[in-house]
């Protein structure tokens, strides 16, 4: 039994969230549920929740989600997880470009995760039944088409064809003590072989050396049992001899000499007799082992071979997201096929024939797309929506005014309160009109591009390629968080940020050569009013001048202060009154009338994004060029203004 065999947990997961579209259409859907729990199912196998720390180090590097542990067909992307008490909880984005499988999970006709890893360390209690996994790698986690009943979803023993099987594997973790018991040897007594003739030459040898063993120690005991068969043979002669006549003495003496020499030689014989029966046996057993070698020697080399190049000859098996990001751009900058490329024929060779070119698109589009999320400083703080169209209208209703304390009087008078000021509505207090309006959020296109000659070699290409890739990943992430910074919202700058949002406040500047301290910043929350009442949900933005000023205000909490209640924002530097601070470069150099801090409530702000990076290319004959463009569709808009803006900015003064 392989310890490395691939085994499958399912768990039951829930559609939390969609989003839709005018026709009914939906671009994603979110599902969330425990991949795994630390419960004892009812065959006695426990996975505790330590085992995740280590057991997803490689697979957070791609955590892609796939469709029934389909390598050629993933669907989406794991966003979010957490190993808790309980277990592993994981949280998905699953693409509508996954189709039949998008609707299934949509329906809710496929309900279930399966998780698919290998078992690197267990430890197995035979007397308990009690089998407890202490190190394990996940492999890949997919959507899977299972009941959700607890009872068959959770049970590593559906990983083998019988409970037979499932306890032979078990076993092998069981000290050795206990995985002894029960087990039958693999050969018989009488030296007959059992094994496959498909066997590695290292076990080949060992089996011959127990036969060998063996045959050593038949022999000993024969020869021992037929001395202890003279002893007694001789005993029963000498009692024997004390009963004879004296009469007869020297012939029974004669006769037991006799006697003696007949159990002698039969002793001999029989020794000689079953020694060379046992090599007999042996050289038979190993002149069939030699045949049989020989026989098999073909068959013996082309099955080492294809357990060598097993794992090189599934499809995508083993293929890193580095290489599927590698071919698919440098098919795009070459003008080429998937398959027209030297990198892309070599892929073809090693990973089979059929390359799903179009699923490695979307899935290098996801990887790129996340990439350039993870560089975002400003854009990640607000609520994120998907829009189908580039435009969206959203209705919203501001606050209208309060409800109306009722006198005890307008209810009419006692007992009956059936008074004509009982009819005149007063008892419901004040008339209030509702001020439902729209706000419309554009989702702009944001795009940036490389040109490529003609005459470059493919290898020049894979040697650029990751220059490239990070050249337009850093600006196009540089320009979403700058239009949300300071935006100016019109013409070639659509998108109005936060310092324009905040031109109806006002807040003391310091001039560019003077320190800002957190004194000065918490008079940008005050200009907030209600908006920076929760000290939890206002964020600070500063830029890298009010940063180093910030380090030497001794009240200012940086985050080794801050400790368990930091946050995990990128670009956080420290918490002022329990309020995030967050650095940017994206700010204008210190000036006279320059923003160099940004007090907000993300709360009043809305971020649309239409649809993720998207990579196109182009021949430009006339100049014997290619130009690759990345570009996404993305926006933000303030949802009310009853209250103010809920932004204040820090701007510098004249000298």
């Amino acid at each position: 039994m392989d310890k490395n065999k691939i085994l499958f947990l399912n768990s039951s997961f829930i559609k939390s969230d969609s989003m839709p579209s005018a026709d009914g259409s939906t671009s994603f859907v979110t599902i969330s549920g425990y991949a795994s729990t630390s419960d004892e199912d009812r065959q006695g196998d426990v996975v505790p929740p330590s085992v995740w720390a280590k057991g997803m180090q490689n697979y957070l590097k791609n955590p892609i989600i796939l469709a029934y542990h389909d390598h050629s067909e993933p669907i989406g992307r794991m966003i979010e997880h957490k190993v808790d008490e309980k277990g592993l909880w994981i949280k998905a984005k699953i693409s509508s470009a996954a189709k039949s499988v998008f609707n299934l999970i949509k329906d809710e006709v496929l309900t279930a995760f399966s998780i698919g890893f290998r078992i690197i360390d267990a430890e197995y209690n035979a007397a308990q039944e009690l089998f407890v996994i202490k190190e394990l790698e996940l492999h890949e986690i997919s959507v899977v088409s299972v009941p959700a009943n607890q009872n068959t979803l959770f049970s590593l023993s559906k990983a083998f064809d019988d409970a037979e099987e499932f306890k032979s594997f078990k076993l092998q973790f069981a000290p050795k003590s206990e995985s002894a018991k029960g087990l039958e040897s693999s050969t018989e007594a009488n030296g007959n072989i059992t094994k496959e003739w498909k066997m590695d030459p290292k076990e080949l040898e060992k089996l011959l050396a127990d036969t060998a063993t063996k045959a050593a120690e038949q022999t000993a005991k024969a020869i021992a049992e037929s001395q202890a068969k003279a002893i007694v043979e001789k005993e029963a002669a000498q009692k024997a001899q004390s009963e004879f006549d004296a009469k007869v003495k020297a012939a029974v003496a004669a006769a037991t000499v006799t006697t003696g020499e007949t159990g002698a030689e039969r002793l001999l014989a029989e020794v000689e007799k079953r020694l060379a029966v046992q090599e007999e046996s042996s050289k038979t057993a190993l002149a069939g082992l030699e045949a049989a070698l020989k026989e098999k020697a073909s068959e013996i080399e082309a099955i080492t071979k294809s357990r060598m190049q097993f794992s090189d000859t599934q499809v995508g098996g083993a293929m890193s997201a580095q290489d599927k990001e590698k071919a698919i751009l440098l098919s795009k900058m070459s003008g080429k096929s998937l398959e027209g490329t030297k990198f892309g024929r070599q892929m073809v060779e090693k990973y089979g024939a059929h390359v799903p070119s179009a699923t490695w698109e979307l899935e290098v589009s996801l990887n790129l797309e996340a990439e350039v999320r993870r560089r975002l400083v400003v854009a990640p703080l607000f609520r994120n929506i998907a829009m189908q169209t580039n435009v969206m209208t959203i209705p919203v209703n501001p606050e209208a005014g309060t409800a109306t304390w009722i006198q005890n009087s307008d209810f009419g008078a006692a007992p009956d309160r059936t008074t004509a000021s009982n009819n005149l509505g007063a008892g419901a207090g004040g008339n209030a009109t509702h001020a439902i309006k729209e706000i419309t959020l554009n989702a702009y296109k944001v795009a940036t591009n490389e040109y490529t000659a003609y005459e470059e070699e493919e290898d020049a290409l894979i040697a650029l390629m990751p220059i490239i890739r990070d050249g337009m990943i850093r600006r196009v992430a540089r320009a979403v968080d700058k239009a949300f910074l300071l935006g100016a919202g019109s013409g070639s700058d659509p998108v109005k940020g936060l310092g324009t949002w905040a031109s109806n406040t006002t807040a003391t500047g310091n001039t560019a050569s003077t320190a800002v301290t957190v004194a000065k910043l918490r008079i940008l929350r005050q200009a907030l009013g209600v908006w920076g009442l929760d000290p939890q949900e206002v964020v600070y933005l500063v830029n890298t001048d009010v940063y180093y000023n910030l380090l030497d205000d001794t009240t200012f909490q940086t985050m080794n202060q801050v400790g368990t209640q930091a946050t995990l924002l990128t670009g956080q530097i420290g918490q002022i009154g329990g309020s995030p601070v967050l650095v940017s470069g994206e700010f204008a150099t210190a000036a006279s009338g320059v923003v160099g801090a940004i007090c907000f409530n993300p709360g009043n702000f809305i971020v649309g994004n239409q649809r993720g990076l998207r990579i196109d290319t182009q021949e430009l004959v006339e100049t014997q060029r290619r130009v690759m463009v990345a570009s996404l569709r993305t926006g933000m808009t303030r949802v009310t203004s009853n209250y103010g803006n809920g932004v204040a900015t820090h701007k510098y003064t004249a000298s």
